[in-house]
């Protein structure tokens, strides 16, 4: 058997494993995400064990809308810019690893929208679209594991 270097869809995946391993990682991650974002109030629906569905939609500050496909890139985190600032976290995630992880395994649809926005963005399958959301900001997940 030779050694060869793995396709990055297939390292992707290995690596989302270390982040996300089963369903529960990612309602674990998409909470923590809305409690940093400010949200009072997060509805959580899950079917099938999170394998069939997971929708979480939470009233946190929204992403804004040019920000929104950079947050699905490894590494990048609006937490933490330096060396020091790893030594002052006081958010529940810093990593920058959980959108791409969870983007990367499963079937994703997120709308979301800032306060200071009239309009949001929509990702549907790794697709992007401007989207005209509620009058209210807010972030909404809808995820199927793939």
């Amino acid at each position: 058997m030779s050694i060869k270097l793995l396709s990055t869809e297939v390292s992707s995946k290995i690596a989302a494993g270390e982040v996300i391993e089963r369903p529960s990682s990612v309602v674990k991650e998409l909470i923590e995400n809305a409690l940093d974002a400010g949200a009072d109030t997060i509805s959580i629906v899950i079917d099938e064990g999170g394998i069939e569905l997971i929708r979480i939609t939470d009233n946190g500050i929204g992403i804004e809308s040019k920000e929104v496909e950079l947050a699905f890139k490894r590494y990048s985190t609006s937490k933490i810019s330096s060396i020091e600032s790893l030594n002052n976290i006081s958010t529940l995630g810093f990593r920058g690893e959980a959108l791409a992880s969870i983007s990367s395994v499963s079937r994703l649809t997120l709308i979301t929208r800032s306060k200071n926005n009239d309009y949001g963005k929509k990702n549907h399958t790794k697709q992007w679209f401007n989207h005209r959301s509620s009058r209210y900001w807010s972030t909404s997940w809808h995820i199927n594991i793939c």
